[in-house]
Order: C-alpha cells, then sequence, then structure tokens
C-alpha cells in the first residue's frame, strides 16, 4: 500500500545492488584485455629488426659461399699435386646456395613490407590469415636453412680432417681461405635459421593475442 515501507529483504537487494554497482563487481561478459597500443608497436619494431638482422646473416652466408675458390698444390706420398677447389664443385654446397638466396630473398620481401607498414603507422600483421602465412613461411625456411647448414658442415668436417686409414690429407691446409670461407658461411646459415625461429614464435606469440 501507499505510505509503506518496503519488506526487509528488498531493501538489502537494493543496498547489495548499490554496492555492487559502486565497487564494479556485478557480473558481466568477461571480455580478455586487448593489449596496449605501444605494446602492439614494440612488437612491430621487434618484426622489423628480426627481418633486417635475417636478411644481412643470409646474404652474409650466401656471399661468402659464393667466394669460396681457391687453388693449392697437396703432397701424397712424396708427390705434389695441383689442386683447386670452388663451392660449385659440391652439391651441399650448392644446396646451401640456393637456400640462402631464397632465404635472403623472402627476409627483403618481408622487411619491404613491414617498414612501409611501420611508416604508414599500420600493423605489420593486419590479420590472422597474413600472420598465419607467415609462420608457415618462417618455419619453413628454418627447416630448410638447418638442412643446408648440416649437410654443408659434414663436407666441410671431412674437408679439414681428411679421410682416416687412406692418404687422403687434411685439404684445409693448402686450401685454408676455402675452407675459412665455407665454415663462415655455415656459421651464418645457423644464425639465420635461429633468427627464422625466433620470427616464428614471435609469430605464435601475436597469434595468441590478437
Amino acid at each position: 500500500m501507499n505510505g509503506m515501507k518496503p519488506p526487509p529483504d528488498v531493501g538489502i537487494q537494493l543496498q547489495e545492488a548499490k554496492v555492487a554497482a559502486e565497487t564494479g563487481t556485478m557480473s558481466r561478459p568477461l571480455v580478455p584485455p586487448r593489449p596496449d597500443r605501444s605494446v602492439r608497436r614494440g612488437t612491430d619494431v621487434a618484426h622489423v629488426v628480426l627481418r633486417f638482422v635475417s636478411l644481412l646473416t643470409s646474404v652474409t652466408a650466401l656471399s661468402l659461399m659464393v667466394s669460396a675458390q681457391e687453388a693449392g698444390s697437396i703432397s701424397i706420398y712424396g708427390f705434389r699435386f695441383p689442386v683447386s677447389s670452388k663451392w660449385s664443385f659440391s652439391d651441399s654446397f650448392e644446396y646451401l646456395v640456393g637456400v640462402t638466396a631464397a632465404v635472403a630473398a623472402h627476409s627483403l620481401l618481408q622487411l619491404f613490407i613491414s617498414v612501409s607498414r611501420l611508416l604508414r603507422k599500420s600493423p605489420v600483421i593486419p590479420s590472422r590469415n597474413h600472420a598465419w602465412l607467415i609462420f608457415a613461411g618462417d618455419q619453413a625456411f628454418a627447416y630448410a636453412m638447418m638442412s643446408a647448414g648440416s649437410a654443408a658442415s659434414g663436407v666441410t668436417n671431412l674437408n679439414r680432417t681428411g679421410i682416416r686409414h687412406s692418404p687422403l690429407p687434411n685439404f684445409c691446409k693448402p686450401l685454408r681461405s676455402f675452407c675459412d670461407h665455407v665454415a663462415a658461411s655455415v656459421a651464418f646459415t645457423f644464425l639465420s635459421c635461429f633468427l627464422l625461429a625466433t620470427s616464428a614464435i614471435l609469430d605464435v606469440i601475436w597469434l595468441s593475442k590478437y
């Protein structure tokens, strides 16, 4: 009736609703917070830096390998024989050259796209489909670089140690410059593989946040 006070339980419910509204504890759909814009900008910059360093390492590995050639002489049973070596004499070295050239082209393309987006203040990775595509490419090239580095390192080790129980000696003694170029190229190949794997991890982190 008019003028009558509400029952005590109704007053308690109203009071609880008021307190919940003031403290912000009322139930609402749980929505994951979006990452800060500065955090996303930092992730974009990290992608660009990784692309640039990956481009440098792959180009360095490629240039060192294609410049690996030398001529000299070797002694077997007291007889000296002329020897020469070039990266194109080995299928493993040719494979490394092909893979590093592909990775350099991939890194250059992604670097160009990323820098252009960064200068326009747009996200470096605009969509999840683009992120999945970049992740697949980075992972595939990382495995290819690991395969090429492993194959080339086996041939390099054989050149340095020779063949046991055979007259074939250490070929790196008369062809030291050639072996040094190949070893440095293999080292940069593995470094590029590591950078591509790191880039793939960043892609996964991006996919988990956006």
